[in-house]
């Protein structure tokens, strides 16, 4: 398994391919989670082929967007898994692993073993962190760039229901994220509670 050359062939991929109009989805939200992921393994003891195998999906996970679309991206980003990875020695179980991870990301979240659950919480770590506004921001502009949302009343009362229906997995992000993201839906239903 070269990760390295497997990390370098992704980065330039996304580099050249994804849309400018991914004020979200772009570059610097593959290598946030690419971060976080390692944090979250780390915290929860996984190592070796497996915490490669979980950086490898974070790389990965919203590969699909250089298709430039939003619905289902997951699907096209194991496509691109499928296709590439054998060229870095990456085996078919370790492919199935990391589109496993993927398609959990899907929203809503689906993760079925603890790498899912990595995976997933590692893709929305934001949603407990003091940069969730900034980041919030960031995909109400992607969203409103796609014509799928216009006003910010609609986003705020979207994010209200998100963040009431989400669930962290992993022991780490209920523990870490979890009270701060609380505080950001107690924020969010006293804004939406004036509209």
């Amino acid at each position: 398994m070269d990760y390295r050359a497997a990390k370098q062939f992704i980065l330039n991929r996304l580099r050249r391919e994804l849309s400018p109009e991914l004020h979200y989805h772009g570059l610097h939200h593959t290598m946030d989670v690419l971060r976080m992921a390692g944090h979250i393994c780390e915290s929860e003891g996984v190592n070796g082929r497996e915490l490669t195998l979980v950086k490898t999906a974070a790389l990965f996970h919203d590969a699909g967007f250089v298709k430039n679309k939003h619905n289902g991206h997951e699907h096209e980003g194991c496509l691109i898994v499928r296709d590439c990875l054998p060229g870095f020695a990456y085996l078919p179980e370790d492919i199935e692993v990391i589109c496993g991870m993927i398609m959990a990301t899907k929203i809503p979240q689906s993760p079925k073993s603890h790498l899912e659950d990595i995976l997933c919480d590692a893709d929305l770590d934001y949603l407990g962190r003091e940069d969730f506004h900034v980041i919030g921001r960031s995909l109400f502009e992607e969203l409103k760039a796609y014509q799928i949302l216009e006003e910010e009343q609609t986003w705020n009362r979207l994010q209200v229901s998100f963040l009431s229906a989400h669930r962290f997995h992993t022991r780490t992000n209920k523990l870490v994220r979890d009270p701060v993201k609380l505080q950001h839906l107690e924020a969010l239903k006293t804004l939406v509670a004036t509209y």
